[in-house]
């Protein structure tokens, strides 16, 4: 396999399709307290962190013969595999090995039952419709399913199933396999980075009791309610900044606001 200085498939084929496939499904909970203490992988003789840490280690997998991205190995893959494989360059376990194992279990027996053991099958379904893919993403794949309950209104997020999309898309440059016709419809990734950044440049604002909670490193629950709303106000602040861009720029208006509203579920932050 060809490869970027990053450790990122390069070859515009199917292979790239499940390679992209086994790093969204684990590209979750990469933070760490402490700066230098992220979870790390080194690749021909370069250390990378956090998500290039597993992309690393993906390829490295690859290299020595590990066929991780087929879902006939993954779908009964081994706590014990999974560890060698995700091990971390301090030989610490990647974090939550336990989930990701059963993840990379779920997932493989889904595409085995589901879709002839290839999410490349996902992607022709799709039709070169990013919601559509998305919709089937999210609709089979439960640990892609982003959601949460607030105030009795569910509120869909769908982080990782939009990157997935983004992802392929961004791969394939958006020819073949990586079409999509309403690309546009994505909305920004809500994680926990992005809304650093809108808050220092004051774009989002939080509370003094969520400041509070923050600066004594209070780890919020998925789902919980202050994290949805981090996250939602993100997106519909993305989406405001957008707009912003394009009011200057001459691009017709396209509803985008009133459409990512709809997306996180309806609620206004």
């Amino acid at each position: 396999m060809m490869l970027h200085s990053y450790p990122l498939p390069a070859t515009e084929d199917a292979s790239s399709i499940e390679w992209l496939f086994v790093a969204d499904t684990l590209n979750f909970s990469f933070w760490a307290l402490e700066e230098n203490a992220h979870y790390s992988v080194e690749l021909h003789g370069v250390l990378y962190t956090g998500y290039m840490a597993l992309c690393a280690a993906i390829t490295k997998a690859l290299e020595a013969g590990v066929p991780i991205t087929s879902s006939k190995y993954y779908a009964n893959i081994t706590e014990e595999e999974v560890n060698k494989i995700f091990i971390s360059s301090t030989g610490e376990s990647i974090p939550l090995l336990d989930q990701r194992c059963r993840l990379l279990q779920e997932s493989g027996k889904i595409l085995n039952e589901k879709f002839d053991g290839q999410f490349l099958n996902c992607v022709t379904q799709a039709e070169s419709n990013a919601q559509k893919l998305l919709s089937l993403i999210v609709t089979n794949f439960p640990s892609f399913r982003d959601e949460a309950v607030i105030e009795g209104q569910k509120v869909s997020l769908y982080k990782r199933a939009q990157i997935l999309v983004a992802d392929i898309w961004g791969l394939f440059k958006g020819k073949g396999l990586g079409t999509f016709t309403d690309i546009d419809t994505i909305t920004m990734f809500a994680d926990y980075r992005v809304p650093q950044s809108l808050v220092h440049f004051e774009a989002i604002e939080y509370s003094e009791k969520l400041y509070g909670m923050l600066a004594k490193n209070h780890i919020f629950l998925n789902g919980e309610r202050q994290e949805v709303e981090i996250r939602g106000c993100s997106i519909h602040a993305v989406e405001l900044v957008k707009e912003e861009l394009k009011s200057h720029s001459g691009v017709p208006d396209d509803s985008a606001i009133d459409d990512s509203a709809d997306r996180i579920g309806g609620i206004l932050f």
